[in-house]
């Protein structure tokens, strides 16, 4: 008699309460989450957008070193430095040989592409628009807010 009774307890399954208060549980813990992935991403688009930058930033030191050091010719209103992120990937000749300062263009993380936002040396540290004398410096053209407040492109 005791055996049925425990075999009927043990098939008769959750209640509904039990139900409802697992599936509340359940509907709190992922509105808690969601917010939490979303930063992490965000986070690792900054993170690939600092080492995108610092990777062109530093081909473009790199390409003025060797320029400044006479290994190859340049423009001569160029001041050392690339004409644009192209030259950069398909290297200058040196000797018979290619010099190489990228392997590819990174992708900015924020626009999706490759395409940045130039400077050359003659233009306005402010300005958004390229004189195309040659690349001084590099920035990304995302209109967006960091999460320490500033924005991508002052980066």
């Amino acid at each position: 008699m005791m055996l049925q009774q425990m075999r009927r307890r043990g098939q008769r399954g959750f209640t509904l309460l039990e139900l409802i208060i697992a599936s509340a549980i359940l509907v709190v813990l992922s509105t808690m989450v969601v917010p939490l992935a979303r930063l992490t991403i965000q986070r690792q688009k900054e993170r690939e957008l600092r080492n995108g930058l610092w990777e062109l930033r530093d081909a473009i030191d790199r390409y003025k070193e060797a320029a400044d050091r006479q290994l190859f010719q340049i423009k001569v209103d160029s001041q050392g430095y690339p004409p644009d992120l192209d030259t950069l990937v398909k290297g200058v000749d040196v000797q018979g040989k290619k010099l190489k300062f990228l392997r590819r263009i990174p992708i900015d993380p924020m626009t999706n592409s490759t395409e940045w936002g130039l400077r050359s040396m003659q233009d306005d540290p402010d300005s958004d628009s390229w004189g195309e004398q040659n690349v001084f410096d590099v920035y990304t053209k995302s209109q967006g807010t960091a999460l320490d407040g500033t924005k991508y492109k002052d980066w």
